[in-house]
């Protein structure tokens, strides 16, 4: 006999199944390998009592503060640990429970259950001279041979704007940012560029958008996170999708102090009421990208919660966009200029995969396919 330790199998039902174990041990084994850590906030007092004694019997756990057990506040914030087999065992129980835990049942399902989408590369193209990196600036036909290396190198989808979103720039007007872009939207109109990958225009100007819309793109990437129901209507009326990102204050004032109280919750929230807006218009989930910002209006640590909680977004049912592609963030972490955060970068990027994203935006196309490829065999 020799006993060793295995890493953890990114896909635990087929590592049992070339054990040769029984198909229905697969499906009962394959729910006890992953941990899940779930953050309750502002959970009613009895609702927590309840809840802690139920998770103990199918043995899970509720991690709550000192107070619960004597009522001393009507809430408290708690931390559910369990397998995914015991959360799924307790969110059935929870379905007759009162106090808010049929809702709350509902919730975990959901986390526990997240869609699944195929992973896909974004490159990014700046039709501006003012972005925070120089090595996305392409004008004309440099940006279609940039374009079409990027498809080479991998990319799915191909991500074009022409207004810096960076700390502190200001918004041009809709005929300046259109001027910019106008002759790369017709030229990957004219050459059916749009057979080769899914374009996006990274906008939040309707007439940019449409223009970019009537060339063939197929998402609207927009910064303000569907807030103009102009955008909703046109991505509706072209059969595109729209990414939802967030952002605290505008470009130009963003990262002067940005401030949360749970920036998870208030991302989450912000996500739920944005969706809603958007079916309300005819759009479905399915037609919806999530992108929690990393860089707008948030701090370092900001930055770090929401990658860290990443995973967490994935029980909307949208697809998540991670962008973090050279960012400060790096820079604050360890003291690199923008030329030399490819190695963070990936990091980053490989780590929100892990933890749902399936879009992931960035400036450096074939280093991302090879760091991908090579992650996905590990």
């Amino acid at each position: 006999m020799k006993l060793y330790q295995v890493a953890k199998p990114k896909d635990l039902s087929k590592y049992l199944k070339d054990l040769g174990v029984e198909g229905g041990g697969i499906k009962i084994m394959s729910k006890k390998g992953e941990l899940f850590f779930i953050k309750i906030k502002e959970l009613k007092t009895p609702a927590a009592n309840i809840l802690k004694q139920d998770a103990l019997s199918v043995g899970a756990d509720l991690a709550v503060p000192g107070g619960v057990i004597l009522c001393e506040k009507p809430y408290y914030d708690c931390l559910l640990i369990g397998t995914k087999r015991q959360l799924e065992y307790l969110a059935r129980k929870e379905l007759a429970q009162p106090f808010g835990l049929k809702q709350l049942a509902k919730e975990l399902k959901e986390l526990l259950n997240p869609k699944k989408f195929d992973l896909k590369i974004m490159g990014v193209i700046n039709a501006n001279s003012d972005s925070f990196y120089s090595g996305s600036r392409f004008q004309g036909s440099q940006a279609i041979k940039q374009i079409e290396q990027m498809i080479n190198d991998g990319a799915k989808i191909i991500d074009i704007g022409a207004v810096s979103s960076r700390p502190g720039s200001r918004a041009v007007s809709a005929e300046e940012e259109l001027e910019r872009v106008k002759d790369i939207l017709n030229i990957i109109k004219e050459q059916k560029l749009y057979e080769k990958a899914i374009f996006s225009i990274d906008s939040y100007t309707p007439k940019v958008v449409e223009y970019a819309l009537n060339c063939g793109f197929k998402i609207v990437n927009d910064i303000t996170g569907a807030k103009d129901i102009e955008l909703i209507k046109l991505t509706k009326q072209y059969s595109a999708k729209i990414c939802i990102m967030h952002m605290q204050g505008t470009p130009e004032t963003m990262q002067i102090n940005p401030h949360y109280e749970d920036v998870v919750y208030e991302v989450d929230q912000f996500f739920a009421k944005q969706i809603k807006k958007c079916e309300e218009f005819g759009l479905s989930k399915d037609d919806i990208i999530l992108d929690v910002g990393i860089g707008f209006g948030k701090s370092l640590e900001h930055n770090l919660e929401l990658l860290k909680a990443h995973q967490h977004f994935t029980h909307f049912g949208c697809e998540l966009l991670i962008g973090a592609s050279r960012k400060s963030l790096i820079d604050k972490i360890t003291p690199t200029p923008t030329q030399e955060r490819l190695p963070g970068t990936l990091i980053i990027h490989t780590k929100a995969v892990e933890r749902g994203a399936s879009i992931v935006r960035c400036h450096d196309v074939k280093e991302h396919y090879q760091a991908f490829k090579v992650w996905e065999r590990l």
